[in-house]
């Protein structure tokens, strides 16, 4: 149930509001984030966004994320990923609606975002591959191979994710699962049969999707039905633009 009410909240926040919006024929209402984050320089953006986020009260700090997230990214979209990292490391429940509001903004740096989400968050990294993968279904197994490399101990909240987010896989992957006796699930060799078997995802195109890189959203992917954390060197400070990021 808690996970429903979340895809429904990020359906309605990525594309309904606008919908209205402009059916009426009114302007969107302007991002409250915008003046405060412009004060900020390139290398303070990442910490004032996460600064933000942090403080929010929590029954506002979904939405909060949401709109500190696209007004970052509309100030410097090169530290998209420093971004969502610096929220993900200070607000951790937060990183799974920040990396999915990202990737709705910047689709083809869907496996970066979500790696960089999930190396600061690791205990979210379920919740990471399954918003990502509503946003991004066309990414889906390269979103989750990424996210299982960073955190191998987190392999069955992974899978989980990819079928709450694709529920026309779940059959599949269970039966995978099943099929390793009980053993840790290996992501790659589970998803691996997956592609095999044939079955497409609903929701995911045959042919490639168009490049929507340049600020503009693409609609969340939301399935039917009702949806349900880096091991060993986990600890220490992970840079909030993620391993090997540099910054712009």
């Amino acid at each position: 149930m808690k996970t429903l009410k979340y895809a429904a909240f990020l359906a309605l926040a990525f594309g309904l509001s606008t919908a209205i919006s402009a059916q009426a024929g009114e302007t969107p209402k302007a991002n409250p984030f915008i003046g405060e984050l412009s004060t900020a320089t390139s290398a303070e953006l990442p910490g004032k966004a996460a600064d933000l986020v942090s403080k929010a009260a929590a029954k506002d700090q979904q939405q909060t994320t949401i709109d500190v997230v696209k007004a970052a990214i509309s100030l410097n979209p090169a530290a998209a990923r420093a971004i969502v990292g610096s929220i993900a490391q200070t607000s951790p429940d937060m990183a799974a609606t920040a990396a999915a509001t990202a990737v709705s903004l910047l689709p083809d740096q869907s496996v970066t975002i979500a790696s960089v989400a999930a190396a600061a968050a690791p205990a979210q990294a379920g919740q990471i591959v399954e918003a990502v993968c509503r946003v991004a279904p066309q990414d889906y197994e390269k979103i989750a191979d990424a996210v299982a490399e960073i955190v191998p101990a987190a392999s069955k909240d992974i899978l989980n994710g990819v079928a709450m987010a694709l529920p026309s896989l779940k059959v599949v992957i269970d039966q995978a699962v099943v099929a390793g006796a009980g053993s840790a699930p290996s992501v790659d060799k589970v998803l691996s049969q997956v592609s095999a078997s044939g079955k497409v995802p609903s929701g995911v195109p045959l042919s490639p999707m168009p490049n929507l890189s340049h600020g503009s959203p693409i609609s969340p992917y939301v399935p039917s039905g009702t949806p349900s954390g880096i091991s060993g060197s986990v600890g220490g400070q992970i840079p909030v633009g993620g391993r090997g990021y540099t910054s712009p």
